[in-house]
C-alpha cells in the first residue's frame, strides 16, 4: 500500500482501516470511538484507535497509538493519514494529534480531511518542529 506516483493512496481502503481500528477503540466514558490509519514510507499501514481513561486527561487519542504502532513496526515516515469517528465518517485530529503528526510525517504528507486532501502543512500552518529546535541551538552555538 505505499505511495507513489505511479501507486497513489487508496482512500477508501485507508478509511476502511481506520474505521477497523477504531472498533478496538476504549471508550466506555464518550462512546465515541475513533480510528486512525496511515500509510508508511516504506508502504507499511498503521493504526490506532483511541484509548480512554477516567481521568479523561490521560485519554491517548487514536494518533496516539498509530505512532506507537509506527515505531513499534518498524519506524520511518508517514506519508498518507486518515482518521475517522465510529460511523467511519472523516474527522479532524485535535491539535495536540496534529502536533504529534507533524513530529512524524514525511514531507508532503497527504491527509484526508473533511474538506479534502490536503498536506499536513495546510492542516497546521506553521507548525512547530524540529528545525525550530536546531535552529535555536545553533543560533545560541554562534553567541558563545
Amino acid at each position: 500500500m505505499s505511495v507513489t506516483d505511479a501507486n497513489p493512496v487508496d482512500w477508501d481502503a485507508l478509511r476502511a482501516a481506520a474505521a477497523e481500528a477504531g472498533r478496538h477503540a476504549y471508550v466506555p466514558y464518550s462512546q465515541y470511538p475513533v480510528g486512525a490509519a496511515a500509510i508508511t514510507d516504506d508502504g507499511r499501514l498503521v493504526t490506532g484507535c483511541n484509548v480512554e481513561n477516567a481521568s479523561y486527561g490521560l485519554t491517548l487519542c487514536a494518533e496516539c497509538g498509530l505512532v506507537s504502532e509506527l515505531h513499534r513496526s518498524g519506524g520511518g515516515r508517514l506519508t498518507a493519514f486518515v482518521c475517522v469517528n465510529g460511523a467511519g465518517e472523516i474527522i479532524m485530529p485535535c491539535g495536540r494529534c496534529r502536533q504529534l503528526l507533524v513530529e512524524h510525517a514525511a514531507p508532503g504528507m497527504q491527509f484526508e480531511t473533511v474538506s479534502g486532501i490536503r498536506s499536513l502543512d495546510e492542516v497546521l500552518p506553521d507548525a512547530f518542529g524540529r528545525g525550530d529546535i536546531d535552529d535555536y541551538r545553533d543560533t545560541q552555538r554562534s553567541h558563545s
